[in-house]
């Protein structure tokens, strides 16, 4: 049977099992020690407790917990909408002129700069221009341009990185399997979708708000 003896000189306690004394060590060192050797081997955490190991001991209930951080989608609901200026990693504001021409301007208040996102389905998007009242859509090669009429070449998967910026590729079309994204090269111009990759910096967008 396992004795905890507590000491009165100090901090120190001596656990005695069967008889044998075992070293003296801190009390709430060897709880936790305990605590993080059971959540090894056992499964996850209940909902109610999340990942604070600390209020687990409270609770008295063995768990594991990690700390990552996952890509993920965004789980808007069907017709949220939002007013924002889509800012790349290489420092350009996505925008669509009058004409339907994509490109990407270092102005901030650039009037054909201003989008509205709105969401179409789970993680699904549509981006239209505020000024010109043209959508962001792309074609079967990849190329991007304003469209008057909305249509499915005018969705988009928005997803948040792991950088905390956000991709938007297209719904419809695919390049040989793969995806085809929004982008912006280091001059501000667009980027045929199939040359473009997730990971690459020209793909990735702030959805900054309009001020």
């Amino acid at each position: 049977m396992c004795k905890w003896t507590p000491t009165t000189a100090g901090l120190h306690s001596d656990l005695t099992f069967a008889g044998s004394a075992l070293p003296s060590y801190p009390f709430p060192l060897l709880c936790l020690s305990l605590l993080f050797l059971a959540c090894s081997s056992l499964g996850g955490c209940p909902p109610a407790l999340g990942h604070d190991p600390l209020h687990a001991l409270a609770q008295g209930t063995n768990c594991s917990w990690t700390l990552e951080r996952h890509t993920r989608s965004y789980n808007h609901l069907e017709g949220d909408v939002r007013l924002r200026r889509l800012y790349s990693a290489n420092k350009f504001f996505l925008c669509i002129d009058k004409t339907g021409k994509v490109d990407g301007t270092r102005r901030k208040n650039y009037p054909d700069s201003l989008m509205e996102i709105r969401s179409v389905s789970v993680g699904v998007v549509a981006i239209k221009s505020v000024s010109t009242g043209l959508y962001l859509a792309i074609s079967k090669k990849g190329t991007l341009f304003g469209s008057v009429r909305y249509s499915p070449s005018c969705k988009f998967k928005e997803r948040i990185e792991e950088n905390g910026y956000n991709t938007y590729a297209s719904l419809r079309w695919k390049h040989r399997g793969r995806q085809m994204f929004v982008s912006l090269n280091g001059r501000g111009k667009p980027r045929r979708g199939h040359k473009a990759r997730r990971r690459h910096p020209s793909t990735h967008f702030l959805p900054m708000l309009a001020t």
